[in-house]
């Protein structure tokens, strides 16, 4: 027979079935003190030793959710030598993150001091690296009003997004309602820090990503030059179902600012997410990554749902937010390459309409087409800026912009065939648009991609004049006539091109697509 041990356990468990049986749960204030206290003092010098029970440590857990003041102290007193143990126990860690929830700065100075030392062997512990990660949350969160300074540091973020990949529910939870409001654009402008601002997007509730999106107010302009802001604000534009609300905050202050957006290499990608989504030329593999990102424990949450037939209540969720239940779970370390990565939409509205929502009924696809119209010049020789100007000017993915902009679009071709309709001169200081290396190749993509614009140009500035373009980068240009996959824009310049061909003045584009009819 195994020897007895201290008889601590079984007074507990008779204090359990005092505290725990369902006819007790509903006991006045005043009784369910009484046995608090009772518990406790029968506890007294054995606490330790009840804290890696797994049947009495939840006693010992109730005891320290409801007991006074006092009592806790003289609890986390006999406790505080073992703090670095309990640490790594399965059953009185529980017991100690309840302990921090509720203790002092003086007592969590106390705990952190007692693991000082200690970090790294914490970290490869199973136990120890959640609990080490709980106290470095629980610190961070609860200094956020009084130390804000603390959320710039790149370490910080680091921290947060770890911990987001090993904490429960309600532990992120916690942290996504710390984090929701104007705190998050603190943290948005690194790496790990754009990571956090979208997780909270994406688990947040409604009214927590009411809070983020209205934390931004004031600074959206600043946030979309940033490299990683600007994949928040894309995120935001592709998951945030309430339209009403991106667009009074988000969509107003970008169109006070449309040139310097379009120009600029990470304030045009909001714009571009809008008109192109996720098209892997504007996003990297990495980035796309990170907009697959998801908080293990709440996705888990999603997918049981799903599994279940049990979703939120309409008074648990608003009617147009919803968090993905399709999601990939991708770690904070982890990457993906374009061909495996599928972006998550984060609610519940159909994409493409809360993208024609915020691109075509509030105007801004409307301003974005003029612009392009009266920078085109500039814009064609940019960088940047031809990208943006390449997508309007072709109508958008899934041609969103057509039929409703198709008269401010052919104004727009309009522009771009008048540029290459001007004479071409040596004295000029700036090289034509058929010969700048930019603009040469977003005009012959044009050409390719959109027929009603390759006929605009061929009739305003190309019919009769090929022969002084068939050198150099505009050679590529009226070449592409020939690329065309329309039969039509093929016939328009075939007859003029043809005999350039012959001559070998021309070079033949090798990979020729066939003919579409129309």
């Amino acid at each position: 027979m195994r020897p007895n041990k201290a008889r601590a356990p079984t007074s507990c468990q008779g204090t359990r079935f005092s505290l725990g049986e369902d006819e007790q749960r509903n006991i006045a204030k005043e009784e369910r003190s009484k046995l608090i206290s009772e518990a406790l003092q029968k506890m007294k010098g054995k606490i330790p030793e009840i804290a890696s029970s797994h049947v009495s440590s939840r006693v010992l857990q109730t005891c320290v959710k409801y007991c006074s003041e006092t009592e806790r102290d003289a609890v986390f007193e006999e406790l505080k030598p073992h703090f670095l143990n309990f640490a790594c126990n399965t059953y009185a860690v529980h017991l100690v993150k309840k302990m921090l929830d509720n203790a002092s700065k003086k007592q969590l100075a106390e705990f952190i001091l007692n693991l000082h030392g200690h970090v790294a062997s914490l970290l490869r512990h199973m136990v120890g690296s959640v609990e080490g990660f709980s106290l470095a949350t629980h610190d961070f969160c609860g200094s956020t009003n009084s130390r804000k300074g603390i959320v710039d540091h790149s370490i910080i973020h680091r921290v947060l997004i770890e911990y987001f990949s090993i904490a429960d529910k309600s532990s992120a939870a916690e942290v996504i309602q710390q984090l929701s409001g104007p705190l998050l654009v603190r943290i948005i402008h690194t790496r790990d820090g754009s990571r956090i601002g979208m997780l909270c997007v994406k688990h947040g509730s409604a009214k927590e990503r009411k809070k983020i999106v209205k934390g931004m107010k004031g600074y959206v302009g600043k946030i979309a030059h940033d490299q990683y802001g600007s994949l928040v604000l894309s995120y935001l534009v592709s998951t945030v179902d309430d339209t009403k609300l991106i667009t009074k905050t988000v969509i107003r202050e970008l169109q006070t600012m449309l040139k310097e957006l379009v120009l600029d290499k990470n304030g045009r990608r909001p714009l571009l997410q809008l008109l192109h989504p996720n098209f892997s030329r504007y996003f990297s593999p990495d980035d796309t990554a990170a907009f697959n990102l998801s908080i293990p424990s709440l996705n888990a949450k999603s997918e049981l749902e799903v599994k279940s037939g049990t979703y939120p209540s309409k008074d648990e969720k608003s009617s147009d937010e919803d968090n993905s239940t399709k999601a990939t779970v991708v770690g904070a370390n982890e990457s993906a390459s374009s061909e495996n990565v599928h972006f998550i939409e984060g609610g519940k509205k159909d994409p493409s309409l809360r993208r024609r929502e915020l691109l075509v009924d509030n105007c801004l696809a409307e301003n974005l087409i003029d612009v392009c119209i009266e920078n085109a010049a500039e814009l064609l020789r940019s960088n940047f800026g031809k990208e943006v100007l390449y997508e309007v000017a072709t109508g958008g993915a899934d041609g969103i912009l057509h039929p409703v902009l198709d008269g401010k679009l052919n104004s727009l071709h309009e522009a771009i065939a008048s540029l290459a309709a001007e004479p071409k001169s040596e004295e000029s200081g700036e090289e034509h648009v058929l010969e700048n290396f930019h603009s040469s190749r977003t005009i012959r993509k044009l050409i390719i991609d959109s027929p009603t614009f390759a006929t605009t140009l061929w009739m305003k500035a190309l019919k009769g004049n090929c022969g002084l373009w068939a050198q150099g980068h505009s050679s590529k240009v009226i070449c592409a006539y020939l690329e065309s996959s329309y039969a039509k824009i093929n016939k328009l310049a075939n007859e003029e091109l043809r005999p350039l061909i012959d001559s070998g003045i021309l070079r033949k584009p090798e990979n020729k697509q066939p003919g579409k009819e129309g």
